[in-house]
């Protein structure tokens, strides 16, 4: 008997059963969730803030003293600086203010991921310095994107979906001049690292290094090595965090 057409028949569906297989697979994956939620946000803002009022750069990555940060959104504008965090992720969200980490639920599987506030403060910090801009002025926004559900209380400044325009918009009060606005926006373009993907491999080798706690790490000050610390009062008594070697004689510290 010839099985040629069966063969044929069985191969031509494969075909396409595997491509399709993978795209789905990549669809579901934490990088595609990731520029997904980006791209909506980036949808919502276009739709919904003034473009001459509000000026924009996305993906943006700068020079930090441990390597680089790398920044979703940024709106420029006469009421401040809005940096925007974005997270695409279903299921409840559990979390405070304060917590160094949210948990996520979905079903029956439970996940910890760092204080969005925590991870987009950081980044208020980056564009503090590459600005030269009063933190006042500066603001931070964290938007969820996709089927989550908050189970307890967050600030205002913890938004879904479209509710980062509101919260934006909120802001009404003028504290820069259209041409002062102009200069940062030209200090952002200058000042950030070329958005290629060099600078993305850059980025996620420094997240690596950061991430293991047996990498060595010289101070930004000095040049001494950092070592782990424990701190021993205050309301933080008991977290760990990267200190310099030769302290007392220099004080510098990052955190964990």
């Amino acid at each position: 008997m010839d099985f040629t057409p069966i063969i044929a028949q069985v191969w031509g569906t494969l075909g396409w059963f595997i491509p399709l297989m993978l795209l789905i697979g990549l669809l579901k994956s934490p990088w595609a969730k990731g520029h997904t939620g980006e791209l909506l946000v980036r949808l919502f803002a276009h739709w919904q803030l003034d473009k001459q009022a509000y000026r924009r750069l996305h993906n943006v990555t700068l020079s930090t003293p441990d390597g680089t940060t790398q920044i979703d959104h940024v709106f420029l504008s006469p009421y401040g600086v809005f940096v925007l965090e974005t997270k695409n992720m279903n299921g409840w969200i559990f979390g405070s203010e304060k917590q160094p980490q949210w948990t996520q639920k979905l079903y029956k599987c439970t996940f910890k991921f760092q204080n969005p506030l925590r991870q987009n403060y950081k980044h208020l910090k980056a564009l503090e310095a590459t600005l030269g801009v009063n933190p006042e002025h500066l603001h931070s926004v964290i938007t969820f994107i996709g089927g989550s559900t908050f189970k307890t209380e967050v600030p205002d400044n913890v938004t879904q979906g479209i509710g980062f325009i509101r919260y934006i918009k909120s802001f009404q009060q003028p504290v820069f001049s259209e041409t002062e606005v102009d200069a940062l926006m030209h200090a952002l373009q200058t000042g950030r690292r070329a958005p290629t993907l060099a600078t993305h491999r850059e980025h996620v080798q420094n997240l690596k290094r950061r991430s293991d706690p047996t990498a060595e790490r010289q101070c930004p000050k000095c040049g001494s090595a950092l070592v782990i610390r424990i701190r021993k009062t205050g309301a933080n008594a008991g977290q760990q965090f990267w200190g310099c070697s030769t302290f007392p004689k220099c004080k510098t510290t990052q955190s964990l």
